[in-house]
């Protein structure tokens, strides 16, 4: 697949932290968000590069005020690490919340002819079970059926961790959100973070959308 495909595209980033995976997971996990974070800013430089105007970032928080999710538009790498800084990770998390608002406000822009030619690619970095599972897999369903193409918009899931529910989760989503929870396309590619090549990273971009 050509990355023209992967052009004229908007990005939309949504980081799912909780601060509860890290007091629960073994010694060394909450290491794994630090290291991740080059690659995070090294996959937003790709995707902004790719969107010139800049990508759009959901971060969960523990700032109540403004929703489980906080929303940054056109936002360029170098903001990464002050959004990171910014927002300290609540202990609970609906990542519905955050699907919801990114699903919602594409369907509003394609409404009103305001999206991209070629669509737009939402990146979803989790560490932990998400609440709300069969609510997140018809949502994206729901999604999917309201689309006119398959390429229209792609949703990648980045696992950061070894959550073995959220895996399988996940797992289902790529592999099953036709058969199983009756969407019209498969939208849905899963990725082990930590088993993306940051220097390939349009690799992984295009595999949301072959899938």
């Amino acid at each position: 697949m050509s990355n023209a495909l992967l052009e004229n595209r908007d990005y939309t980033l949504i980081v799912a932290k909780t601060a509860a995976s890290i007091a629960t997971m073994p010694p060394g996990y909450e290491n794994r968000w630090a290291a991740a974070h080059s690659a995070i800013v090294a996959l937003a430089q790709t995707c902004e590069e790719l969107d010139p105007d800049g990508i759009t970032v959901y971060i969960s928080s523990r700032d109540h005020s403004e929703g489980a999710f906080k929303r940054y538009e056109q936002v360029t790498p170098a903001q990464v690490d002050e959004i990171f800084q910014d927002n300290y990770p609540p202990e609970t998390l609906s990542l519905l919340d955050g699907l919801q608002l990114a699903l919602d406000e594409y369907s509003i822009r394609k409404t009103a002819k305001l999206t991209k030619q070629n669509g737009a690619i939402i990146i979803v970095l989790i560490d932990g079970e998400p609440l709300d599972r069969m609510k997140i897999a018809k949502a994206i369903a729901h999604a999917a059926n309201a689309l006119d193409s398959n390429n229209e918009l792609g949703i990648g899931f980045a696992h950061i961790g070894n959550d073995l529910i959220a895996r399988g989760f996940l797992s289902a989503l790529d592999d099953d959100l036709r058969s199983r929870f009756g969407a019209k396309f498969d939208i849905v590619h899963t990725k082990v973070f930590q088993e993306i090549d940051p220097t390939c990273l349009t690799d992984f971009l295009t595999d949301i959308l072959q899938r």
